[in-house]
């Protein structure tokens, strides 16, 4: 049986999309060419349907004009993410703030057909000369702009994309090759940092945190988000269940807030074994925290968080890199000044950030652990391609040990 038409208060059948309020207002809603959901409004169905028209008009015109290339690359990056429909908010959130900083303006004026590749590697020496950017960030645009007009080059807008292999020159130059490299810590210049965040007063803070950090090897959002119930002290296993982030604000573009939101990938569940040394930073937060007052902080529901502030807010990750720098920075100074009075060679800390702990773990892991699988797993690694990468690095590091004691082992017969 045929559906009832939709009629206004006179009898007139509403053409879809086209309702009419209480107060009488009428209204059309629609999805504009890049799939945003739009509502238009007037006082009478003669005046809407006429915006209807100039609408319609719009979006073929539209159409014809990025067919025939001649939109601007902001045009085509919202068509790019109005097709990105599994992506999370947070996720867009941080797509659009890097977008909307360093290329709207810019860049994103310019008309998609007349983009050459040198325009793109020369955009990039811009953001990395003028503006000051690192290639990470600079990396996170082109991640950007690549599928923007790879798209074109798929609705056959574009023959060829003129971002391909832009960023080959900034990583060819010897601060791009330095860039790409990832960092891990020595044995010796992780355990110096431990030993200042753990015996000096100074840090006592951050005690609990950077032992987790070390000792889990869980990425900044999951440690930052890790509450009490997630921590089974009796089986000595910690559950990854969620991740949070501090992403720019919804409602003030000046702001920042947290948002709980589930692991990076599947893999990313997970139940991390504790060490003995995480056992017992815990267990002393805990007593610490039972004596003197827990985390008040509710982030999307979740509440009873292990880590927070001197303000009784969790971390950011820039928060904690900020700690990272300074304690390094004081252990190095104060270690040039021991080691010239002891006449011997300074332990200098390397620059690092949270992430890196990360990957330090997973060098520790690798220099003891075989098993691939098992690494992957308590890494929560999505491909195991990125735990084999980082196991060659650890095992190629320690045959160049093995090859310096044999050396040094040959030359003392």
């Amino acid at each position: 049986m045929a559906g009832t038409c939709r009629k206004d208060s006179k009898g007139r059948v509403l053409r879809r999309g086209e309702s009419q309020r209480k107060d009488g207002l009428y209204c059309y809603r629609y999805n504009d060419i890049v799939g945003k959901r739009r509502t238009i409004y007037a006082r009478d169905l003669v005046k809407l349907r006429e915006k209807e028209d100039k609408l319609l008009v719009d979006k073929i015109s539209g159409l014809d004009t990025y067919t025939a290339g001649h939109t601007d690359i902001n045009y085509l990056f919202e068509l790019y993410i109005a097709t990105k429909t599994n992506l999370r908010d947070t996720t867009v959130i941080t797509y659009r703030y890097a977008y909307d900083k360093y290329v709207r303006d810019t860049f994103g004026k310019k008309i998609i057909n007349s983009v050459k590749y040198s325009d793109v590697v020369r955009f990039y020496i811009y953001l990395r000369d003028e503006v000051g950017l690192s290639l990470s960030t600079i990396s996170s645009i082109h991640r950007l702009l690549y599928p923007s007009f790879a798209l074109a080059v798929k609705d056959d807008v574009l023959m060829k994309n003129p971002c391909e292999d832009a960023m080959k020159p900034l990583y060819s130059s010897p601060e791009g090759k330095k860039a790409q490299k990832r960092i891990s810590l020595k044995t010796d210049e992780q355990k110096a940092f431990l030993d200042m965040v753990t015996k000096d007063d100074r840090f006592a803070q951050w005690k609990t945190l950077f032992v987790f950090l070390f000792g889990t090897g869980c990425r900044i959002g999951e440690a930052i988000g890790i509450r009490w119930e997630d921590i089974d002290f009796h089986r000595r296993r910690i559950d990854i269940n969620h991740t949070i982030s501090y992403r720019p604000s919804y409602k003030d573009e000046y702001s920042c807030d947290f948002v709980v939101h589930p692991p990076k990938t599947k893999r990313g569940y997970r139940q991390i074994p504790m060490t003995d040394e995480v056992y017992e930073a815990l267990i002393e937060e805990k007593v610490c925290q039972d004596s003197f007052g827990k985390c008040m902080v509710e982030i999307d529901g979740m509440s009873g968080f292990v880590f927070s502030n001197r303000f009784g807010n969790l971390h950011n990750p820039s928060g904690v890199n900020r700690a990272i720098d300074r304690i390094r920075l004081i252990h190095n100074t104060e270690e040039i000044l021991n080691a010239e009075k002891e006449g011997r060679e300074p332990l200098i800390i390397p620059h690092f950030c949270n992430h890196e702990i990360r990957h330090t773990f997973c060098t520790r892991l690798c220099e003891t652990e075989g098993n691939l699988k098992v690494i992957q797993t308590i890494m929560g690694h999505a491909d195991i391609r990125t735990t084999m990468d980082i196991y060659a690095e650890a095992t190629d590091e320690g045959l160049e040990d093995a090859m310096d004691k044999l050396a040094e082992r040959m030359s003392s017969m």
